[in-house]
């Protein structure tokens, strides 16, 4: 059995997380191997495979390998680490599946809404049947930013992150075998609970859309304690509310982001935007240096989007959410509603919701043949 200090990590994706993590990992003691597909932007690090840490962590982090070659990067890992944004998670599953071995786990950090279901059965689709454990993180343990090509700044770590695992029997399995780099991963129920408690979809988009015109000015300003305004609260709030009647109708244990910003962080508040006034961990997060950032392009198709498909489903109403996915599509010139993860996409648009909570469950899809009867498929 193997030791959660005997683990390696393979770290798929070399930008502000991967960088983080990786660099965190070595630092630690682990073997880490970095990918990235681009190989200019890792080819500092080939020629000398340090990272250099800086904030909450100091110190320098010795990388074992560091490629644009998937097959090199998770041959004989036990853990990869998927630090790339959910745009990517289709096609990363697509080039792993040939490579990978029995028993190795694929966490992605964090999944968004569907990300470790889209995995799944991405793998299948390809072709691999291999004992593949795919498991997701509710969100990024860390408020971190790439400082140079070999260097990152880990503004804080997450106190607590709920993660769970496809077929969820290995949640367990995977937090033990993380606990040696990272205690603070705690097992949830599901993949539904981790995809719903996403507080990207909440804190992302729309403070983004809603400071464009300063983003787009060039103004540097703190992104959270800044650019989140009462106002603005207001609609996270809303936002808030609709992603948890969402989960709610699912019979997922719902977060509110109030109570997430707690447990994360210990920030209190008697709204969102007190909350985060009230959280030192964000200080010094500057806002994205344009629109071209991963807060519209990934959160809105991978995070927002299935959450309204699944109220469509569900015959719940969500304006603010829909509000916020058309002013992106408006401001992008881009339907997010057709490229992002929709219900039909995660095959689910035929099944009903305790059908999808065991697929969730299992990694099984039961196919109901009658009333009385059910197999599976």
């Amino acid at each position: 059995m193997i030791s959660p200090m005997d683990v390696r990590f393979a770290v798929i994706g070399g930008g502000n997380g991967g960088l983080a993590m990786s660099g965190y990992l070595a630092f630690s003691g682990f073997l880490v191997n970095l990918y990235n597909r681009t190989q200019a932007r890792i080819q500092s690090l080939i020629d000398d495979p340090r990272i250099d840490l800086s904030g909450s962590v100091e110190g320098t982090g010795l990388l074992n390998l560091v490629t644009s070659n998937m097959e090199e990067a998770i041959r004989k890992t036990d853990i990869i680490m998927v630090t790339t944004p959910a745009t990517g998670h289709f096609s990363l599953a697509q080039l792993m599946a040939p490579y990978l071995e029995d028993g190795q786990i694929i966490v992605l950090n964090p999944g968004r809404t569907g990300g470790a279901l889209e995995v799944y059965e991405t793998l299948r689709s390809s072709g691999c049947y291999k004992n593949i454990v795919v498991a997701e993180a509710q969100t990024f343990i860390y408020a971190c930013r790439a400082t140079g090509p070999k260097s990152a700044k880990i503004f804080s770590v997450k106190h607590e992150v709920a993660l769970a695992a496809i077929p969820a029997i290995h949640t367990k399995k995977v937090t033990r075998l993380l606990s040696g780099a990272y205690p603070q991963f705690t097992p949830a129920k599901n993949v539904m609970e981790t995809s719903f408690n996403n507080f990207g979809a909440i804190f992302h988009p729309a403070p983004t859309l809603l400071n464009s015109g300063h983003i787009e000015r060039g103004e540097t300003f703190e992104y959270y304690l800044e650019g989140i305004t009462p106002s603005i609260g207001q609609m996270l709030e809303k936002l808030d509310l609709e992603r948890m009647k969402v989960a709610t109708a699912l019979g997922v244990k719902a977060v509110s982001a109030r109570q997430w910003l707690e447990e994360s962080y210990g920030a209190k508040g008697d709204s969102i935007y007190q909350a985060i006034q009230n959280n030192p961990a964000y200080r010094g997060l500057s806002a994205p240096k344009g629109l071209d950032t991963r807060y519209i392009y990934e959160d809105v198709p991978y995070s927002l989007v299935p959450i309204s498909s699944m109220a469509e489903k569900l015959g719940i109403e969500t304006p603010a959410t829909d509000t916020i996915i058309r002013l992106a599509n408006i401001m992008t010139g881009r339907n997010f509603l057709q490229e992002g993860r929709t219900i039909e996409k995660l095959g689910f648009r035929d099944m009903s919701i305790s059908q999808i909570l065991e697929f969730a469950q299992t990694g099984e899809l039961v196919a109901t043949i009658n009333q009385d009867e059910e197999v599976v498929a």
